[in-house]
């Protein structure tokens, strides 16, 4: 995760103070990149615990088209609560525009997956979250909007752009779940994972983030882990199919949710 890592201390060294939405106060930087390789093993930090049932959980209910925190997949994953509302609904957010895009019906995951196996030289196998008519009616706006399929070689690469990445707290599970989403569509269309790219608009690292970042950067990096997936469709994976192996990581360390 050494591209991770380097990240932060961009930030650190080159960002500039910016306000923000939650009032917290940030260290931003605009425009930057980074790139992990699936093939090195699985991206899940290890300088401090992820929770990985979190990832698992939040992309299944993704997947599922939810978009209510009361569905069963997130009776562990309270990332969403701050922002529902009394009936723990979020609106047309994620899942409801990756499987029914705008309402209309529109499987993106599904159109995806098959363009990769009928096309896969295709330039315009693109998933996208962001739905400008929709927004008004979103509780939280789609921060990783858009993402890029493109296979090679036998393998199967992804690019996400994020217009707004909370480095400390949010981007380490962004991008375990993006890796995670790869794995499966690559074995559904019978190609390896290879390389995601991380593409961030506002980077940025919360004010009140800065203490634990810094302690992390103090740690020593530990091999990668692996994760295992039945072999079965996309559609059909579930909690219990997904296996994390031989995860080692330093101690948690807890980074508040601006809201």
């Amino acid at each position: 995760m050494k591209a991770y890592l380097d990240l932060v201390r961009d930030i650190l060294e080159n960002g500039e103070e910016r306000g923000d939405r939650t009032g917290t106060g940030t260290i931003s930087i605009f425009g930057t990149q980074s790139k992990y390789d699936l093939r090195e093993g699985f991206p899940l930090l290890t300088t401090k615990k992820v929770l990985f049932t979190g990832v698992v959980r939040e992309l299944l209910w993704f997947l599922r088209g939810s978009t209510n925190i009361n569905d069963d997949l997130t009776q562990h994953t309270p990332i969403w609560n701050a922002w529902a509302d009394d009936d723990g609904e979020l609106g047309p957010i994620y899942g409801h525009q990756w499987r029914n895009w705008g309402g209309l019906g529109i499987d993106q995951i599904q159109n995806a997956l098959h363009k990769i196996k009928t096309d896969p030289s295709c330039r315009r196998i693109i998933v996208s979250a962001w739905n400008v008519g929709d927004i008004p009616d979103m509780k939280l706006p789609p921060c990783h909007l858009l993402f890029q399929f493109y296979v090679i070689n036998g393998r199967l690469d992804c690019q996400l752009y994020q217009r707004s990445a909370d480095v400390a707290l949010g981007v380490p599970y962004n991008i375990a779940s993006y890796a995670l989403l790869m794995i499966m569509m690559a074995q559904e269309c019978g190609l390896e994972p290879g390389i995601f790219t991380h593409t961030l608009g506002d980077a940025h690292l919360y004010l009140n983030h800065l203490d634990g970042i810094r302690k992390q950067l103090e740690r020593t990096p530990k091999a990668l882990p692996q994760v295992r997936v039945a072999v079965k469709p996309v559609d059909e994976v579930c909690f219990e199919d997904i296996v994390l192996l031989n995860y080692e990581h330093d101690p948690f360390i807890r980074f508040e949710v601006a809201v």
